[in-house]
C-alpha cells in the first residue's frame, strides 16, 4: 500500500476512530509534521496524550482520543496566508467563530492560527480541526 499524504492519512484515521467512539488509535507512518500537528491538537484540547512507538521502520503514534473532534482534515493546496488574511480562512474552513483551529506552518514552527495571530506572522495552511 502506498501512502502519498502521511498527514491526510493520520487525520482521517483519527477522525474515523473518533466517530467509532474509540478511546485510542494507532497512526502510522509517523513523521515530524504529524507529531507537530498532534501537539497543536493536544494543546487545544482535541486529543489527549500521544506517544511515538518505534517499530524499526517508520514508527507509529499511539494517540489517546477524547471524543472532542467533529471534523478534521488537511487543506490542499497549501495556501499562503498573510497575518491579515487569517480571518478569511477561518470563515472558510471552520464552522463558526471561536470554534476549531487552523494549523499553520510559520517560520517559527507549526502553530494554531490563534498563536500565529499573537506572533503577528503568516505562513501556509496545513490542516483544520473542530
Amino acid at each position: 500500500m502506498t501512502l502519498t499524504d502521511v498527514l491526510s492519512n493520520a487525520l482521517s484515521t483519527i477522525l474515523n476512530n473518533e466517530k467509532r467512539h474509540q478511546h485510542e488509535c494507532i497512526v502510522w507512518p509517523a513523521s515530524k509534521v504529524v507529531g507537530r500537528v498532534l501537539r497543536v491538537m493536544q494543546k487545544n484540547g482535541y486529543v489527549g496524550e500521544f506517544e511515538f512507538v518505534d517499530d524499526g521502520r517508520t514508527g507509529k503514534f499511539k494517540v489517546q482520543l477524547l471524543g472532542r473532534i467533529n471534523g478534521c482534515g488537511v487543506i490542499k493546496p497549501r495556501y499562503s496566508v498573510k497575518k491579515t488574511n487569517l480571518e478569511f480562512w477561518e470563515k472558510r474552513y471552520l464552522p463558526s467563530r471561536e470554534v476549531g483551529v487552523l494549523v499553520v506552518s510559520t517560520p517559527s514552527g507549526i502553530v494554531s492560527h490563534k498563536d500565529a495571530k499573537e506572533q503577528k506572522t503568516g505562513g501556509r495552511l496545513i490542516a483544520y480541526v473542530y
